[in-house]
């Protein structure tokens, strides 16, 4: 069923997305030698047998052609000091890179220091869907930070979990 056959506009629709909280990830490499890399909050687990994780990317984002040729994408789980970093990630404009701390792995993927978790992936596969890709990635390797808290995003704003 479409959005306009049960009567929701996008905005509406939005909203009510909005109500479900989520983490949020970094997607960065160096797949030119020059850093590329965008914020997730559409980022789930898919397969444990492969390891296989998943995101929801815009058809129209400018930075995920950059950002699907590298060999190995570096996914962050961000924490709840990380903010201003995923407000730099989603700009249109400016230096998405500038004032954040990053360490680059051997095959050019990206990892924001002092994230919650991270995961050295590659592109599996791209699905459409509607107006995004479901993009598929394949874990090599991956590690966690067991005392930061996560970033959450709720209501369109960025919020802490409760203790």
């Amino acid at each position: 069923m479409s959005v306009t056959q049960i009567g929701t506009d996008p905005g509406r629709l939005r909203r009510v997305f909005a109500a479900f909280p989520t983490g949020v990830t970094a997607l960065a490499a160096e797949p030119d030698g020059f850093p590329v890399g965008m914020a997730a909050s559409s980022f789930t687990s898919v397969s444990l047998d492969p390891p296989l994780v998943s995101v929801c990317v815009a058809r129209t984002s400018r930075t995920w052609p950059a950002l699907r040729v590298a060999s190995r994408i570096g996914v962050s789980v961000l924490a709840d000091g990380h903010a201003e970093a995923s407000r730099q990630l989603s700009a249109k404009e400016g230096d998405r890179f500038g004032g954040q701390r990053w360490r680059r792995s051997d095959d050019r993927a990206l990892f924001l220091e002092g994230a919650a978790a991270w995961l050295d992936c590659s592109l599996e596969q791209e699905i459409p869907a509607g107006d995004h890709h479901i993009v598929l990635l394949r874990v090599h390797d991956l590690g966690i930070d067991a005392d930061a808290e996560p970033l959450v995003f709720h209501r369109s704003a960025y919020r802490r979990l409760a203790s």
